[in-house]
């Protein structure tokens, strides 16, 4: 039964920089979260622009609006084709391209009426245009439809697909469900991926977190069903358990979590990488995860601002600055908000 709300190539990339600018600073923790907007509903994708504004998605609206980091936001397009699912699916993330400057392309990943799908579009500074598809295929089902798509450091396309609520879905490595894909701009899958298809790791039950630490790894945030929510470290052609494993578990094959939650203190949708942790954003659980990283192990993790702000759903770290920005969907079908309530915070770390 459904839980209700959960409802370079083969190598890691290489090691060219800190993600997002930020300097390692192990022994900072997040302050208190400052509101920089206020009358959203459902904010779920979150991608920066190259002047320091953001695109972020409105799950149930369709819509997409540019937002300063001062406050002021703008409406700038609404994305074609996009269905709801009565439950999790929609207007999901949305990823600003690497070349944006010169190409001026953004991805979206929503529901259809097929299935779920991956779309470029135009975004010329002031609104949005040229609707195309570049992946599709993905099935749906109203709820475990994943949704977080990211360029990686290597320039590649990933996104996250849930299992659509057909558990089978994530073992099959030829189907795209239950999943981490990897991606060229065009959807064609990426050199050097494991299986010569799309698919980079498999055994995911709702996957909605994407980061990469500052040496390049790449850690992803899972709902699990009734036991456990995960963090794993992510790596080409590996078999995360699902639905055979359910957090840890000595199955031979499988890649256990580096972190396991029970479900009522996590519900994980997105994590971000920043000065020397993961910080994951929790639903259900209503708090804002710590989670230290040295190399491929992980801290003990702490929690901060429990039950203050509702159900958090994107955090993401801010370009060229010790702060993250993070977003609430307490108007989603199972918070307590209106519409129109939801929030975006600017937290420092110290």
């Amino acid at each position: 039964m459904t839980r209700t709300g959960r409802l370079t190539d083969m190598g890691r990339p290489a090691r060219t920089h800190h993600l997002a600018g930020n300097p390692v600073h192990p022994a900072s923790e997040p302050g208190p979260p400052a509101t920089i907007s206020t009358g959203w509903t459902v904010p779920w994708g979150l991608s920066w622009l190259p002047d320091g504004s953001a695109l972020l998605t409105e799950r149930d609206a369709f819509k997409v609006s540019a937002l300063t980091r001062s406050g002021t936001k703008r409406e700038v397009g609404e994305v074609p084709n996009v269905v709801t699912t009565g439950g999790e699916g929609g207007l999901l993330s949305i990823a600003v391209s690497p070349s944006w400057k010169t190409d001026h392309h953004v991805y979206v990943m929503h529901t259809a009426d097929e299935g779920n799908r991956i779309a470029r579009m135009t975004f010329d500074g002031s609104t949005l245009s040229d609707y195309t598809v570049v992946v599709d295929g993905i099935k749906k089902n109203t709820y475990h439809n994943g949704g977080r798509i990211k360029f990686g450091p290597d320039g590649y396309l990933y996104a996250t697909t849930g299992d659509a609520q057909t558990p089978d879905l994530a073992q099959d490595r030829t189907s795209l469900n239950g999943k981490i894909l990897r991606m060229t701009p065009e959807g064609k899958p990426a050199p050097g991926n494991p299986f010569h298809s799309l698919v980079y790791s498999y055994g995911h039950r709702n996957p909605q977190g994407l980061t990469w630490d500052d040496q390049g790894r790449l850690w992803e945030g899972e709902l699990g069903d009734s036991k456990f929510d995960e963090l794993n470290l992510v790596e080409p052609g590996k078999n995360y358990g699902w639905p055979r494993c359910e957090g840890g578990c000595s199955t031979s094959g499988m890649t256990n979590p580096k972190r396991q939650w029970p479900v009522a203190e996590a519900s994980p949708s997105a994590v971000a990488y920043a000065d020397g942790a993961i910080y994951m954003a929790a639903l259900r659980g209503e708090r804002l995860w710590r989670i230290p990283v040295d190399g491929t192990s992980t801290g003990t993790p702490k929690a901060y601002y429990t039950h203050d702000y509702g159900r958090l759903r994107t955090v993401e770290s801010v370009p060229g600055t010790r702060s993250l920005w993070l977003t609430t969907t307490n108007a989603d079908n199972n918070g307590e908000g209106e519409a129109g309530s939801d929030k975006v915070f600017q937290i420092d770390l110290r």
